[in-house]
């Protein structure tokens, strides 16, 4: 059975909180391997001109730990 790890992490986008949730998976993805899953904790909005312009999302992602 593979032995996981959860990091938590921080992603926004202009477009929408599915759009933060693949950049976060993207970048996550740059410095670990075998992701397995991404859990959004929380989502939150900046509004402007009673408009939303930023989608936040604060995201645990579980990855596979490697070893012997």
């Amino acid at each position: 059975m593979p032995m996981l790890k959860v990091i938590e992490v921080l992603a926004q986008s202009d477009k929408g909180w599915e759009d933060a949730a693949q950049a976060a998976v993207k970048n996550a993805s740059e410095s670990l391997r075998d992701i397995r899953s991404i859990y959004i904790k929380d989502m939150e909005a900046t509004v402007e001109n009673n408009r939303i312009t930023q989608y936040r999302i604060n995201a645990k992602i579980s990855f596979v730990l490697e070893g012997k």
